[in-house]
């Protein structure tokens, strides 16, 4: 497992804890609006939105506060206008990051991503300096139970792209980001434990990071995840497990 699906997979836990539920909640809810003002409250005809409300689902979001989401970005409620912003920079250790944000000021957004990358060792870089480090794919996570055998078969004659072990966490089938629903789909028509469905961005290569740049690296990016505007990180990094493991706890 990568490093920076692990930290991905710690963060995951200290919500499921309570320790950041509520930010988890605000970052769902906000997307759920984005997605249903941009595409329509409909999910059959919304891929986007129905990502976002298979998200809010696995993070238990009670389905009436889902529906007021929705019907806040389709207009039939009041609610606030976001616009969607991507910055891309280092962190340290010349980690590559990409940050995804919803916001209601750009300018804020900025200054908030800029800052806490120099106050961490990193530093903001220009629009497409990193992002040619990455692909975007789509993802889907199948739960533990099924072999790998089992799971490859089932992806590639859903037309995945590839699988990928994740360990007693189960598997990773990635696909182009326009395959995504239909592969999910078959992957639960064929009885597989299907889990989260996202798009991501997967990096090309990692880059090492150890000792104090490890250290100041989870700490940016425990901040990034803390700022109100931040929905996503994405970034190439790799730190051993057990060094992991130790600074998030």
């Amino acid at each position: 497992m990568s490093g920076h699906n692990r930290w991905s997979k710690i963060k995951r836990q200290k919500a499921a804890m309570g320790a950041t539920k509520g930010k988890l909640y605000s970052k769902l809810i906000k997307e759920l609006t984005v997605a249903a003002r941009l595409g329509g409250g409909d999910p059959a005809g919304n891929a986007r939105l129905r990502v976002a409300m298979g998200l809010a689902r696995e993070a238990n979001i009670p389905r009436d506060s889902i529906d007021r989401a929705i019907k806040k970005g389709t207009g039939e409620l009041a609610g606030e206008s976001y616009e969607e912003v991507t910055y891309e920079g280092y962190g340290p250790g010349g980690v590559a990051l990409i940050i995804e944000c919803l916001t209601d000021n750009r300018n804020r957004s900025a200054s908030d991503v800029r800052n806490l990358l120099g106050n961490y060792g990193g530093n903001m870089g220009a629009e497409g300096a990193v992002g040619w480090m990455f692909h975007k794919k789509g993802v889907i996570v199948v739960k533990p139970g099924p072999s790998e055998d089992q799971v490859m078969e089932q992806a590639l004659e859903a037309g995945a792209e590839d699988v990928v072990d994740q360990g007693p966490d189960g598997f990773e089938v990635r696909t182009v980001p326009a395959d995504l629903h239909a592969v999910g789909s078959k992957l639960e028509a064929a009885g597989l434990p299907v889990g989260e469905q996202k798009w991501t961005f997967v990096p090309q290569n990692t880059v090492k990071v150890e000792g104090d740049n490890a250290k100041r690296l989870l700490k940016l990016m425990d901040a990034l995840d803390e700022n109100d505007d931040v929905q996503h990180v994405h970034a190439n990094f790799e730190i051993d497990e057990s060094l992991m493991e130790s600074l998030s706890t």
